[in-house]
């Protein structure tokens, strides 16, 4: 919530000087009652708004909130004919949101709006207000009915298209943020959001967009974290604009509070950060690893920064670890010394620049080695973390230059997997709507890591083998309307595009046994969904490019040995899957790579995963104890 702490005028008012000792006193008090002097409400009128708020300021941290409330409401009461009453008014529903009384904050911020329209924080803390009720279509009345000053016009815009686009208006919310940067192209973050949502609803050319101010290279360096890596697979571009992205967004800390060196316990001490222990993808990968940890030799911690969602999922991995501590609502620097205080060896950041990262607790290096691994698939370049955990394949030593922080290969394949997991029938195609004659071509990836070029692509192998349909899961009619669209302009009929929608993860396996070939995205490859293709023996056919993200179904194909399915250009890629879906023989021989065994005894082999990695763990205290 925005608070003044300078009244909101150009006009600066000037009082005499008067009496008020009691105003301290009211100040130090928390009684509604506090016995005011005679005449209290005539010195009131006299003491301009700024020397209230002096006051109040003067008398931080003692002032309570209740006596800074009731200050408020009598200068208020005193001052109906104020030309500053609109800003008392903003300032009371500051203190009464802050003190838990929101209806009374609504109320106020309201008053303050009927005293200046143009005052435009007070419709932001009105409908930031109403949308912390609940009250979605009130919030964006109240942002889009504001009267917007060239000061207020990009903010208002902003809040709109943000609770917008949280409520899956996508379109609105796109078309309000192009709204913002025509006003003001100077707003990385707002870029950032913008090309996301084009991304999402596959509003294709994404850089392409005709914006003053904003040519595609800027798009692209402004595009962030995630965005990123669906755009481009240029290790280097990516470095530096999330080391941009990075600078902006996480404040720096001058003392770093863990040891160089490792603790020397009985135990190696690994910690676990995380705000996706719940019902995630990156759960359901980690799970087992948790459980199998040697305890003879490792005392494994988790910090859960999760909101409670009741899933088995979260109640295992919480189980899995020897320690948790739930860090949802600390501060970054409380988190920190919790895990500092619990003489952590290695912390194991799983967030990276994610959704609710918690990046900022590293910063303070509560620990003496700290890695990321899992959550974000690129370079980090923050220099409190030490490793970036990987393999040979994702990061090759060519490229290892290129990354920071320092690439470290933990495994033969460095996707952790659940071989506990349960694993259904491959749904009859009759029940997922598929033909039962057609070779059906699958990707069932996030719309953002669908790029033009690559449904191009996918628009040529179907050209080339009619006999195919294209099954999608997309989370937004938007992106279904554009991809159908597409396919038409490249001559391929509606009924051949089919769109799954979201569904639980039991049917979401069963569904990958239901096609005949996944087609990978590029740049940025499915990851854990190229792993759970493997696993229901569903053949799989990426491109690999020069980034970890786009080498990530590589990674699985080469340790199952099906490098075949590994092309080296967009042509190749085009023409193994032509040959795929048009040769039988061709087919029946590279499906017989995708065995039962061939995930059980690579992806699938949590036993050989859990201790290459534990040694990877061991040397790095080691290494670390010796001085290396």
């Amino acid at each position: 919530m925005l608070l003044l702490s300078q009244p909101p005028s150009r006009t600066e008012v000037v009082a005499p000087v008067v009496e008020a000792s009691w105003l301290a006193d009211l100040l130090a008090g928390d009684d509604a009652s506090f016995p005011l002097p005679d005449g209290y409400d005539e010195q009131l009128r006299q003491i301009p708004f700024q020397a209230i708020i002096a006051a109040i300021e003067a008398g931080r941290p003692g002032v309570t909130a209740s006596a800074e409330i009731l200050l408020y409401r009598r200068w208020i009461g005193a001052n109906a004919g104020s030309p500053h009453l609109f800003a008392a008014w903003f300032n009371l529903g500051a203190s009464l949101g802050l003190s838990g009384d929101k209806g009374g904050a609504l109320a106020a911020y309201g008053n303050a709006r009927v005293l200046r329209p143009d005052f435009h924080p007070a419709a932001v803390n009105l409908g930031l207000g109403l949308e912390a009720a609940g009250q979605v279509e009130h919030a964006l009345t109240t942002w889009g009915g504001a009267i917007q000053t060239d000061e207020a016009r990009t903010a208002l815009l902003n809040h709109r298209a943000r609770l917008l686009e949280q409520n899956g208006r996508l379109d609105e919310a796109e078309a309000i943020l192009r709204t913002s940067l025509l006003t003001d192209p100077a707003q990385p973050d707002v870029v950032q959001h913008w090309v996301h949502i084009r991304q999402k609803t596959c509003h294709w050319p994404v850089l392409q967009a005709d914006m003053p101010g904003l040519p595609p290279d800027v798009l692209l360096r402004q595009a962030g974290p995630l965005g990123l890596l669906a755009l481009t697979d240029d290790v280097d571009v990516q470095r530096e604009v999330i080391a941009g992205w990075l600078a902006r967004k996480i404040p720096a800390i001058t003392a770093p509070l863990a040891p160089v060196a490792p603790y020397r316990h009985d135990r190696i001490r690994i910690g676990y950060l995380s705000s996706d222990f719940c019902r995630h993808a990156m759960s359901f990968l980690v799970a087992e690893l948790f459980e199998h940890h040697d305890r003879s030799r490792f005392e494994i911690y988790g910090y859960c920064a999760t909101l409670e969602d009741g899933s088995e999922i979260r109640r295992r991995v919480l189980a899995g670890f020897d320690h948790h501590r739930i860090i949802r609502g600390l501060s970054d620097e409380q988190a920190a010394r919790i895990i500092r205080d619990d003489e952590i060896d290695i912390l194991i950041d799983l967030n990276g620049l994610t959704a609710h990262t918690r990046l900022a607790v590293l910063k303070w290096r509560p620990a003496p080695i700290q890695a990321t691994y899992l959550g974000f698939i690129g370079p980090l370049p923050m220099d409190e973390i030490d490793y970036l955990l990987c393999d040979d394949y994702v990061i090759p030593a060519h490229s290892a230059a290129s990354y920071r922080p320092v690439p470290l290969s933990i495994a033969p394949i460095y996707q952790a997997n659940d071989s506990k997991r349960t694993i259904g029938a491959p749904l009859p195609r009759a029940e997922a709507g598929l033909p039962e004659d057609a070779f059906v071509l699958c990707c069932f990836s996030n719309s953002y890591k669908i790029t033009e070029a690559m449904f191009a692509s996918w628009m040529a192998i179907m050209r080339g083998a009619a006999s195919t349909v294209l099954w999608l899961s997309v989370d937004n009619r938007w992106a279904e309307s554009s991809l159908h669209a597409r396919a038409a302009q490249a001559g391929i009929a509606p009924e051949r595009i089919l769109f799954a929608g979201r569904t639980s993860p039991e049917l979401y396996m069963s569904r990958l046994g239901a096609a005949d070939l996944f087609l990978d995205t590029f740049p940025y490859n499915a990851g854990t969904v190229a792993s759970d293709a493997i696993r229901m023996q569903l053949p799989l056919l990426t491109l690999a490019g020069a980034s970890f993200a786009s080498r990530m179904a590589g990674s699985m194909l080469h340790a199952i040995g099906a490098g075949q399915g590994i092309a080296a250009s967009i042509d190749d890629y085009v023409e193994t899957a032509i040959t795929l879906a048009t040769q039988p023989h061709a087919y029946a021989d590279y499906k017989r790579l995708f065995t039962a065994d061939a995930w059980k005894q690579t992806a699938g082999d949590i036993d050989r995963f859990t201790r290459a990695f534990e040694l990877t763990m061991t040397r790095l205290v080691a290494d670390r104890l010796a001085g290396a």
